[in-house]
């Protein structure tokens, strides 16, 4: 298809169009849950819906990559206010607007979803987290901001953030590829251990497959190690215990990948797991800061 025959498709397309239906209740974090103060829970509601747009655009199965292109440039241009109004994302731009924020951290979360469009896989770890540095941890950076808190939990806040874009990509590894033809796991590590793309469309994990994606636990954990600090360092005790319940799903979910087989079943917490997180992840942190401000550490489970 040329560019002068996509084009009209682009503006005949409206990003409602393409959007998934996908919600905050489909993440694996809560997203602006009763522990956030109401006051800030529509701004972060319309950075969510902000998001989602973006992410359905770039991961629309049939779409071509000018019409995605087009599209989020439309979605940056109602951010701005440089074009006309979309209704995903003008509720941000006036949130923004009212308490005088600025729409960077919006805007590097494009950045992530144009590599999307263009780009197939990582190909190593430190380009997986340099696409995780827009993907994910802007996330947590705006809700920082939008909370009044320091620019020196940002460290923090980026481990936790991309560790749990991380595990997101091992949950959804084989979905990834046979819907996208899209890998994030780190292309020098699947030849070091004799893995090809077509590896990901098997039922189960091969050999070498388990061992890539065991490498990759070992760097989640250490992302994990970083963030463990992040939820004791916030000032805002309801953001502090939401932070907490964050850390803990993700500490839940990474020995989980570690035992199960991904390409086999859909490693998730589910309703009662994601409870039982939730509450350990609230009381260890609330816990913690009456003890002096230290998190307590998750508890050991056995292995499955």
């Amino acid at each position: 298809m040329s560019m002068a025959q996509q084009t009209p498709l682009a503006e005949d397309i409206r990003v409602a169009d393409v959007l998934s239906g996908k919600s905050g209740g489909d993440e694996n974090f809560p997203v602006a849950s009763a522990l956030i103060a109401p006051r800030h829970r529509p701004a972060i509601l319309g950075f969510y819906r902000f998001v989602r747009a973006a992410d359905d655009i770039a991961d629309h199965a049939t779409l071509p990559p000018a019409v995605k292109h087009a599209l989020l440039d439309r979605l940056e241009a109602g951010l701005l206010g440089t074009g006309p109004d979309e209704s995903e994302a003008t509720p941000l731009r006036r949130a923004l607007a009212e308490r005088g924020m600025e729409p960077r951290h919006a805007l590097d979360m494009l950045v992530a979803f144009r590599r999307d469009v263009d780009k197939a896989q990582t190909f190593d770890w430190a380009d997986l987290l340099d696409y995780c540095r827009y993907s994910a941890a802007p996330v947590g950076r705006f809700v920082l901001d939008l909370h009044g808190e320091s620019e020196a939990l940002w460290p923090a806040n980026d481990a936790l953030c991309t560790a749990l874009q991380i595990i997101n990509h091992m949950q959804d590894c084989a979905r990834d590829y046979r819907d996208m033809q899209r890998i994030y796991l780190p292309l020098d590590l699947m030849q070091q251990h004799g893995v090809v793309a077509e590896d990901l469309a098997r039922g189960s994990l091969t050999p070498g497959l388990r061992a890539v994606l065991d490498r990759v636990i070992d760097g989640t954990h250490d992302l994990l190690k970083v963030s463990a600090t992040f939820a004791p360092g916030i000032a805002d005790l309801r953001l502090a215990l939401e932070v907490g319940v964050i850390q803990r799903v993700a500490e839940t979910l990474t020995p989980m990948l570690a035992a199960q087989d991904p390409l086999a079943t859909r490693v998730a917490l589910g309703k009662a797991g994601y409870a039982r997180a939730a509450l350990s992840g609230v009381l260890s942190t609330a816990i913690g800061r009456l003890l002096g401000g230290k998190r307590l550490p998750a508890p050991q489970e056995p292995m499955r």
